[in-house]
């Protein structure tokens, strides 16, 4: 059973999963950003060394998703490498892997400051923004147009409870015109709602949507702006 939190957007039916995707029941698209494949050896090149595991575990929660929903259409709206080389540091298993998801649907890739050439081995469409059911999948947000789909910003929210305690976890934003997407990627980091970088892009008064848990277990909260608090 597919988990999450179902809303229209700019009157596209969408469910927000809580393993931080995108879905459109009525076209069976998945939507991803942000994957960042190969972060963690493009620190490892520059001398800081991260457990080399990023791509594989960001692999394996996309495989789940295909296991769970059967996308007939999937994108990935940009920063799905974490830089030019990074297809060429993949492991032949991550890349079988890959190829094997991506050839189960049609595919699309957005292009991100990122990745602005994917791999030229990579299998799909490439494009700089996307007309599909009814909304713009791009991925730096501009504020500008209604149904708007974006990444880019890895949005993030902290809520502070009644005792003082507080959670953060990367969110969805949206004011039900257009939408932000978390970031998918295992070592991808998070920015706070409260964020100059948000300023101007929403036209009227926002909710994070804020995943827990995954799969049959998991679920999205949707938590207005009022209740959210800045990072210290």
């Amino acid at each position: 059973m597919m988990r999450g939190h179902a809303f229209q957007l700019h009157e596209t039916p969408v469910v927000a999963l809580a393993e931080a995707a995108l879905f459109l029941p009525r076209t069976q698209t998945l939507i991803v950003s942000d994957l960042h494949f190969e972060k963690g050896s493009a620190f490892a090149v520059k001398g800081v060394m991260l457990p080399p595991f990023d791509t594989a575990e960001t692999l394996r929660r996309l495989e789940a998703l295909f296991e769970q929903l059967a996308p007939k259409v999937l994108i990935a709206l940009g920063d799905s490498f974490h830089d030019l080389g990074a297809g060429g540091r993949l492991a032949e298993t991550d890349r079988a892997k890959l190829e094997t998801l991506v050839g189960q649907t049609e595919t699309i890739w957005i292009e991100g400051n990122h990745d602005p050439e994917p791999p030229a081995w990579l299998v799909g469409r490439r494009a700089a923004e996307l007309a599909h059911d009814g909304l713009l999948f791009r991925h730096e947000p501009t504020g500008h147009v209604p149904g708007e789909v974006a990444g880019h910003l890895h949005p993030c929210a902290r809520v502070t409870g009644k005792r003082g305690g507080s959670i953060r976890r990367r969110c969805f934003v949206t004011d039900g015109r257009s939408l932000i997407m978390p970031a998918f990627g295992a070592f991808t980091g998070g920015l706070n709602l409260f964020d100059p970088a948000f300023d101007g892009l929403f036209q009227g008064p926002v909710h994070a949507l804020m995943p827990s848990g995954t799969g049959t277990t998991g679920k999205v909260h949707a938590i207005a702006a009022k209740n959210l608090t800045p990072s210290h």
